[in-house]
């Protein structure tokens, strides 16, 4: 038994057949323009220096805190900004430097953080690491 219908008014069917042939086509052509990531790159890692030797202790690390009104503690002791720029120059004059572990806290403000960085960088402190606030 089949199903007629003698309305002339638009068909609710969209015939998706074009779309597919449109679709494959776009697909074909994708597949034969994309680069193939065959190309092999040879690559020379550095290898490790087996005569490099640690030193025996290590210095403890200095850690200095900002907290989020832009207080400095130098381990835990307060110090303010002359202060803190006089311990970064007793660390400079030192010949092997301990590292500075900046531990700034999540509130405070970008620019206490940017010119602790930029006085350890005008006394030629190198070893700066960051540390989670606790």
């Amino acid at each position: 038994m089949a199903f007629t219908s003698n309305s002339s008014g638009p068909l609710s069917e969209i015939n998706v057949t074009p779309l597919v042939d449109v679709m494959l086509v776009l697909l074909i052509i994708f597949m034969i323009t994309a680069p193939i990531p065959a190309l092999k790159i040879k690559v020379d890692l550095p290898q490790p220096n087996p005569n490099v030797v640690n030193p025996p202790n290590p210095l403890e690390p200095i850690r200095l805190k900002i907290d989020q009104s832009g207080a400095f503690y130098w381990n835990d002791t307060p110090v303010d900004e002359p202060g803190l720029k006089a311990q970064l120059a007793v660390i400079a004059q030192q010949s092997e430097q301990p590292e500075i572990q900046i531990a700034a806290d999540d509130a405070v403000a970008y620019q206490y953080v940017a010119r602790v960085l930029a006085d350890a960088k005008s006394y030629n402190l190198t070893k700066i690491g960051f540390a989670e606030a606790n």
